[in-house]
């Protein structure tokens, strides 16, 4: 089913959903590899020794809460039409994404805020399941109408056990190792599931502290940063637009490195209609389920090279930021990033015919081959 005039569809059936989750579950069990091999595992020089193993830590952890996050719309939708009152709801970006719609994942935090009253409303697992026994034994039959039940509160279960990705996963605090010149350095972390795209965004910002009061213990500075910071959290936005607003709003935090990691797009000649080399490349090798999908991974990096003193009112100056534009890397100065990495996970089978056509827009693209017997193949 789609939606007139957008580029939303439902999902056809359960069997479909299953497969469409699968293929997710599959994926996000390389991405923290990914991202090692990726070198943020490696990135010590913004944010200290351990502060590469840290970042990894961080992006495990989000993309665990995404997988989390898949398993409960699962849970939710898994009798959507099996069920003769219930239409096919879960919806998926067929276009621009291959992920869930943001309002799917909106929804999430709704149901969140009720999660208690509907728990105490429903009879609990272990009685459900006596009555499912008795419904078969008695009619004969499947108990639909009690599996659609059973499903709803395993669903609210895992909601209250938290730990999931939302559409707003608000900022945290980490300190980094002892204050350098007096000031203290931060690592400060945050997600969003963006609205325009429907794709999970997660940034990392490294930023030094020139305040006497520690950031997150400040109950003036900390509430604005939060609220700065997830205002900005747009992918239209550059990321030099980003991290020059947050230089100028706050005179005495000064941001050195700022990183956004797009997750996704997904493609997949069942249930996407990407445009270009993919959309022909799957096509050909989507008799083979497992090798019906690709994901793409952007990491965009921006970092501070040097600080200038600049006139700021009357006899007063203040401190920016000169950040690192290479010009010798047009893409990526157009981006406003210091880097732009662009990397696509693949199966084998779609990967060989990549390589045998070469599309002229995939070659500055690095590729992560999963093998057969589901180890991660060196980024080509």
């Amino acid at each position: 089913m789609t939606y007139p005039g957008d580029d939303h569809a439902t999902l056809p059936d359960p069997l479909a959903m299953k497969r469409y989750f699968a293929k997710f579950s599959r994926i996000i069990g390389h991405l923290r590899e990914i991202a090692s091999q990726a070198g943020l595992g490696n990135d010590s020089k913004s944010g200290g020794d351990d502060f590469g193993k840290l970042q990894l830590d961080l992006i495990e952890n989000y993309l665990q809460r995404l997988a989390k996050t898949f398993t409960a719309l699962s849970v939710k939708h898994l009798m959507a039409g099996r069920v003769s009152t219930l239409p096919l709801t879960l919806a998926i970006d067929r276009s621009e994404s291959g992920f869930p719609v943001f309002q799917e994942v909106l929804m999430m935090a709704n149901d969140l805020a009720q999660v208690e009253r509907h728990l105490a409303n429903q009879p609990d697992a272990a009685r459900l399941k006596e009555e499912m026994i008795a419904y078969i034994l008695s009619e004969r039959a499947k108990p639909s109408n009690l599996q659609y039940a059973m499903s709803q509160r395993i669903y609210y279960e895992t909601l209250k056990s938290r730990g999931l990705f939302f559409a707003q996963n608000h900022p945290q605090l980490i300190m980094l190792g002892s204050p350098r010149n007096g000031r203290r350095r931060y690592l400060i972390h945050w997600a969003v599931y963006d609205s325009q795209l429907s794709l999970p965004v997660i940034y990392i910002l490294v930023v030094e502290d020139s305040g006497y009061t520690v950031l997150n213990e400040d109950q003036m500075r900390w509430p604005q940063v939060q609220a700065h910071l997830m205002a900005q959290s747009l992918s239209s936005l550059k990321l030099l637009t980003i991290a020059r607003g947050f230089d100028v709003d706050f005179a005495n935090l000064h941001p050195k490195l700022l990183r956004r990691i797009h997750v996704g797009p997904m493609y997949s000649h069942a249930f996407t209609e990407q445009t270009g080399p993919l959309r022909e490349i799957l096509a050909e090798v989507s008799r083979t389920e497992e090798s019906d999908w690709a994901l793409s991974w952007t990491t965009e990096t921006l970092v501070s090279t040097r600080s200038e003193t600049v006139p700021s009112g009357f006899l007063s100056s203040v401190e920016r930021e000169i950040f690192d534009l290479d010009q010798y890397q047009p893409a990526a100065a157009e981006a406003g990033v210091t880097r732009l990495e662009r990397s696509l996970i693949l199966p084998v089978l779609p990967y060989q015919v990549l390589v045998d056509r070469d599309p002229p827009g995939f070659r500055d693209v690095r590729k992560y081959v999963v093998g057969e017997n589901g180890s991660l193949l060196t980024g080509l």
